[in-house]
Order: structure tokens, then C-alpha cells, then sequence
């Protein structure tokens, strides 16, 4: 994954987990998730909007 073996990912894991707690742990992955979730429901939308952007030109030629 992106061109990190299982050791870096471990240091980076062990980094997060000593600069967060574990206390934090959850919570930060959560608010995380839903970050990506709005990100990909944004792409989603601006999506549909150019294909009625696309549509309604058509219907006015």
C-alpha cells in the first residue's frame, strides 16, 4: 500500500498510538471515517451536478 511495507506501517501506527493514547484512539478513527464518508459523498454530488449540467444543455440544443 502506497509503497510501505508492514514495518513502516507499524512504526507509524505505534507513533499515532503514543501521540493520541489509547483513550483517543476510537474517536480519532471515527471523525477520521467520517471525514472520508463527506469527502466521498462531496465527489458523489459534484458528480450528479455536472451530468445535469450536461443534460440540460442537451435539452436546449
Amino acid at each position: 500500500m502506497f509503497g510501505m511495507g508492514t514495518t513502516e506501517l507499524m512504526i507509524i501506527m505505534a507513533i499515532v498510538l503514543v501521540i493520541f493514547g489509547a483513550g483517543k484512539l476510537p474517536q480519532v478513527g471515527g471523525a477520521l471515517g467520517k471525514g472520508i464518508s463527506n469527502f466521498k459523498k462531496g465527489l458523489n454530488d459534484a458528480g450528479e451536478v455536472e451530468i445535469e449540467e450536461v443534460l440540460v444543455e442537451t435539452e436546449k440544443n
